[in-house]
């Protein structure tokens, strides 16, 4: 995988690693300034369930920074299409399901990323 392209899964990676801190430890303090559409008495209530949620954002991150440190360089490639293009289907489904600003937020970057990787390598 190219440098460029470890680049751009290193920002999705760590936009990931930003979601799993906010949602499963800063869910009832910082959540609230970032999700204005959710009412702020369902934070407290939800905090398991944003925890839970915030733990998949993390595995997400492991797989995008683990396909940087594969040696093999198509394997290293494939790792990183993958889990980018799980990044892109979770932002389709959360902008669907959700808000449509994830698509921007989350897939935005992904989008990018997954165009670096292609042509790039």
């Amino acid at each position: 995988m190219s440098t460029i392209s470890k680049i751009f899964v290193a920002l999705v990676a760590f936009e990931h690693i930003y979601i799993l801190w906010l949602e499963m430890f800063a869910w009832t303090t910082r959540g609230p300034k970032v999700f204005r559409s959710i009412p702020r008495e369902l934070f407290e209530p939800t905090k398991a369930l944003a925890a839970n949620q915030g733990l998949y954002n993390g595995f997400l991150a492991a797989g995008l920074l683990w396909s940087i440190f594969i040696t093999d360089p198509q394997w290293s490639f494939n790792n990183a299409v993958f889990f980018v293009g799980c990044v892109i289907v979770a932002a389709l489904y959360g902008a669907y399901s959700a808000d449509k600003k994830i698509l921007m937020v989350q897939g935005g970057p992904a989008i990018v990323a997954m165009i670096v990787l292609w042509v790039f390598g």
